[in-house]
């Protein structure tokens, strides 16, 4: 039986929407406060061992080597690893030197199109409820190597991996299908030597409010909100696929379900120099659910959240959890870098920063009829040179040279795009 609080669209009124469904969960849950000091007694474990791992100088993030996913050499104790810290290294995803060619060529592609001279900066205010919401992200989508990475063997093996780490056979039913992952383009981001940079503040995506008020996100987080907390189960894909994000226009959403968020290192990444940290702690995400229902959050508000933007996570309302955030290690081109898309994730400020620090997102995202439907859309905007439908309405590259076009694609990228064989 679906809530009679949750919305399938964006509320007329989200201020009251909310004081609905906080009024209806605390009495479904019984005593939040027990249940969250639950939460956050397993949370704090997490971090003793975060912290131990740390003092002892040993790594946090799980690192594989590609190599071992080609040949399906990883251990049982490795995916296990990932599966508690929710993100992963892979180690020469790309060989260096490819990696680094791809810069080049990238880096070229704008200078032929003279992309310094036209952008007019960010098309949205998606970050804008984060104390820092500046990155250096620029809305390039189409460029040879992006494309090339995208329908690559290497990033299908590595896909198929992490989608496998996954619970996708549940309730009767296949979730999505491991094996194939749909191209979702995104960015790029370009940061170049000497960057002052206030990096982007700690949060989650792929929805704000729906969190909560979305009938499928209740069904995914039905252990959290009925105060079953111990069986809530971060890598369980059931009802996730059917989350659909209120539709706010003009503005960034996610209309795939993705596994995992990645990006791949185009240079060589320096530690200390504004970096990506996550909160390694998949589970986290029951923390930040519950955390509004107490009693110290303002009735009509849920821990900073505003319509259209990504869910912030703060000093203010989830100090554990910030305690917590963790630096990925130095990098080399042609590594990438991954984490399940519930875990909260920030990028460092930067002084000064020394070396290039470039990368192109590339996320898991499997096949399943949500992320179909939406590769429909992709074919769509390639063919065109336009804005992804997920993205502000930008279409830089609509006429310029050299760009990726359809003809181009090899029987990865036909696939992913669910084009015909």
């Amino acid at each position: 039986m679906t809530p009679t609080f949750t919305h399938a669209q964006l509320p007329a009124d989200p201020p009251a929407a909310i004081r609905a469904m906080k009024q209806a969960l605390r009495a479904q849950i019984g005593d939040v406060q027990a249940v969250f000091a639950r939460r956050s007694t397993r949370i704090a474990s997490r971090l003793a061992e975060i912290d131990a791992l740390k003092a002892a100088g040993q790594p946090v993030w799980p690192e594989i080597a590609f190599a071992d996913i080609a040949r399906g050499g990883v251990s049982e104790a490795q995916r296990q690893a990932i599966r508690r810290r929710g993100c992963a290294v892979i180690r020469q995803h790309f060989p260096r030197e490819r990696a680094r060619g791809w810069d080049r060529e990238r880096m070229a592609y704008l200078e032929r199109n003279h992309f310094d001279e036209i952008y007019k900066g960010p098309g949205d205010n998606f970050f804008g409820t984060l104390s820092a919401s500046r990155p250096e992200i620029y809305p390039i989508y189409w460029s040879q190597p992006q494309m090339q990475a995208r329908q690559s063997d290497e990033m299908a093996a590595a896909q198929s991996f992490l989608n496998r780490l996954w619970r996708f056979d549940s309730q009767g039913r296949q979730w999505f299908d491991p094996d194939i992952s749909v191209i979702y383009p995104d960015r790029i981001r370009r940061r170049p030597p000497g960057t002052t940079s206030k990096g982007l503040g700690a949060h989650t995506d792929s929805g704000a409010l729906e969190r909560w008020l979305l009938p499928a996100y209740q069904q995914v987080f039905a252990s959290v909100f009925n105060g079953n907390i111990d069986a809530y189960d971060p890598w369980d894909a059931a009802h996730r696929t059917e989350v659909e994000e209120y539709a706010v226009d003009n503005t960034t959403k996610c209309s795939a379900f993705r596994t995992f968020q990645g990006w791949t290192a185009l240079s060589d990444m320096i530690p200390d120099q504004g970096l990506l940290h996550v909160v390694p702690i998949p589970e986290a995400m029951a923390y930040i659910l519950l955390r509004p229902l107490l009693d110290d959050v303002p009735e009509d508000e849920l821990c900073g959240f505003s319509p259209g933007r990504v869910l912030p996570v703060s000093e203010r309302w989830h100090p554990l959890l910030m305690r917590a955030l963790t630096s990925i290690p130095a990098l080399e081109a042609g590594d990438s870098v991954w984490w399940h898309y519930d875990v909260i994730h920030s990028v460092a400020p930067v002084t000064d920063q020394q070396g290039w620090s470039n990368v192109m997102y590339i996320p898991a995202a499997p096949l399943c009829a949500k992320n179909l439907a939406y590769a429909e859309q992709v074919r769509d905007a390639l063919a065109a040179g336009a804005s992804p439908g997920d993205f502000p309405r930008e279409d830089y590259e609509a006429d310029w040279e050299d760009r990726f076009t359809p003809g181009a694609l090899n029987a990865h990228g036909r696939r992913a795009l669910g084009m015909a064989e």
